[in-house]
Formats: structure tokens, C-alpha cells, sequence
């Protein structure tokens, strides 16, 4: 007997519809192939970091004045009602147990990443704090090493090199600048605990992107970060002031028109082709560090995100074909 299916509610993936006395296991996600060329999918890709660096310029106000924590709590409060609205316009199905693990172990990555780098962002120029985050493709290598057991060969070591020389040189341009503080310092740090998070985030964007469409990603990793943020807010939440608001709500919706355009373009061309387009972050970071803050660039910081740059151009184009990484917790 055929149920009709507005009544039972919204279905899991893979649910055929037809009433058993026994349960139904949801079908294997389906993989989402390749486009034919990848020129659109790098294209849409460099405007989803363009959009992304435009938020950066909101949220370090909003760290500013408000501190790291509730900036980001906000945003993806925000975020989850506005792709919330739009994902549910859809009447999607559930995810699958296996899609929705990946979006909630993602999510809590994420929130980790943006704690870390908005924090460490309210503390340095952004040039120099996106300079700093690209050490996060090198590390991605190492923990493929260690959770999938793949060999790191001697050139990605020399790259790793390479890319380590890049951050010694615009950390010490800061500390040669003489007018530094300690708690810069801790935000350097910040920015390499961050980076940790973040190259653990790129081993499992690729499959999620697969499994996934962009909007159901866009509502999910939002939902999921408020949900494991707001465990700290009796401790830390305060309410923003009414002069905050449309810097918290632009900045969900650049947050959130960048994950729909990234999630499309990785889910049509392989993560060793749009790898590249990341890097175009740090010039949106001089020019929007420069407009928005006042912020110079040294010679320092763009010597050394020349190498990082370079050393993460190094690993790309010796990693194979297809799927660079599963995903530990898939």
C-alpha cells in the first residue's frame, strides 16, 4: 500500500514511500561527476573566496567589539535562518545517517576554525593572518599521513620546508617591527591552531560537497555550529547591540552565499584544481585590509606568502588524479 507522503512528513534519502512491517535502511549517498571542463566550476570558486574575504571585513569589526565567540555564534545564528528559509522552500528530503555525520563532524571543524581565526583576526592585519592560514594545505598532507596512512613523499617534505621558510619570514617582519604585543603573538598561534582545524576541514569538504547539494550544506554546517556554540552561552553569549545587527546579518550572507558557491565548485572539479583559487584570498585581504582598516602591507608578509604559496602550488601538482583524500569520518 502506497502512503501518500505529505502526510507521513519529510523522508529520509533512499526511503522508497511503500509502508513494510520492516524498516527500510536509507540508500548510499550517490557521487556527483565532474563537470566536462572545470573553467566555470574555478571560476565560481575564486568568486565564493571573493565573497568570503568580504565577509572577513565584517566579522573582524564584529570580534572587535563584540569578541570572537559571539561574532561567530550570531552570524551562523543568523546564517540558519536565512538558508534555513530557503532549504526548507524546497521541501528536500532528510539526509542520510552518513551525509548528516558528515555535516555535523564538519561543522564542529568549522566552529573551531572560525573561533580561532576570527579571534586571532581581531588582533592582526588581515593580509598577514590569511598569509599565515595557507600553511593549512601543507598540513593536510601530514594528517593524511597519519588518519589515512598515505606516504608523504620528499618533495612534499621539501614543499613543507619551503612553506615553513615562508612563515618564519613574516613572523619575524612582526617581530622585527618592534611594536609588537604579546597577545599578537598568541594570535599568530591562533591562526596556526586554526590552520589545524582547517586542513582537517579540506579532507572532508570535497566528500560532503559530493554527497550533498549546496543549500542543504550551507543550512547544515550553520545549524550545527550554533548548536555546538551555543553549549558555551550561559558562559560567554551577550546580546548585540542594535548598531551591530547589519554587520551580523551581511555577514551571514556573504558567509553563506561564499559556502553555496564553493560547495558547487568543489562538487564539479576536483579539489587539486580549486586548491589554487584560496590563494587569491590574500589579495583580497591586502586590498580590503587597505580600504576597510588602514592596514599596510610589508615586504615581509608578501615575501613569505610568495613561498607558502609556492610550496602549496608544489604539493598540488604532484597529487593524483580524482579524490585527493577520503575522509576519515565518513
Amino acid at each position: 500500500m502506497i502512503l501518500n507522503q505529505k502526510k507521513m512528513g519529510p523522508r529520509l534519502r533512499g526511503d522508497t514511500g511503500l509502508f513494510h512491517s520492516e524498516r527500510i535502511a536509507p540508500k548510499s549517498p550517490t557521487m556527483r561527476p565532474d563537470s566536462a571542463s572545470p573553467v566555470l566550476p574555478f571560476l565560481v570558486a575564486c568568486a565564493g573566496i571573493a565573497t568570503f574575504s568580504a565577509m572577513d571585513v565584517l566579522m573582524k569589526r564584529l570580534s572587535i567589539d563584540i569578541g570572537a565567540y559571539n561574532a561567530v555564534l550570531w552570524r551562523t545564528g543568523t546564517g540558519t535562518l536565512l538558508s534555513g528559509l530557503a532549504y526548507l522552500a524546497m521541501r528536500p528530503a532528510l539526509p542520510d545517517r552518513t551525509t548528516m555525520r558528515i555535516h555535523a563532524w564538519r561543522a564542529l571543524f568549522v566552529a573551531g576554525m572560525a573561533i580561532t581565526f576570527f579571534w586571532a583576526l581581531a588582533r592582526l592585519p588581515m593580509a598577514e593572518a590569511i598569509a599565515l592560514a595557507f600553511v593549512a594545505p601543507l598540513m593536510t598532507l601530514y594528517m593524511a599521513a597519519i588518519f589515512l596512512g598515505e606516504t608523504i613523499g620528499p618533495r612534499s617534505i621539501a614543499a613543507s620546508m619551503l612553506g615553513l621558510v615562508g612563515v618564519v619570514i613574516i613572523v619575524a617582519g612582526k617581530l622585527g617591527q618592534g611594536s609588537y604585543s604579546e597577545e599578537a603573538l598568541l594570535a599568530v598561534g591562533a591562526v596556526f591552531l586554526s590552520a589545524i582545524f582547517y586542513a582537517y576541514n579540506l579532507i572532508l569538504a570535497r566528500r560532503q560537497a559530493k554527497m550533498a547539494e549546496p543549500m542543504e550544506i550551507a543550512f547544515f554546517q550553520n545549524f550545527f555550529v550554533t548548536l555546538f556554540l551555543a553549549f558555551g552561552a550561559p558562559w560567554f553569549a551577550v546580546v548585540p547591540g542594535i548598531d551591530h545587527a547589519p554587520a551580523i546579518t551581511g555577514a551571514a550572507i556573504l558567509a553563506t552565499v561564499s559556502l553555496l558557491l564553493l560547495s558547487w565548485g568543489y562538487a564539479r572539479a576536483e579539489a587539486q584544481i580549486l586548491a589554487t583559487t584560496e590563494y587569491t584570498g590574500f589579495l583580497w585581504a591586502m586590498l580590503f585590509g587597505w580600504i576597510f582598516y588602514n592596514e599596510p602591507v610589508t615586504l615581509p608578509t608578501i615575501a613569505g606568502a610568495l613561498l607558502i604559496v609556492a610550496a602549496c602550488l608544489i604539493v598540488a601538482r604532484k597529487t593524483p588524479h580524482g579524490d585527493p583524500v577520503e575522509p576519515a569520518a565518513a
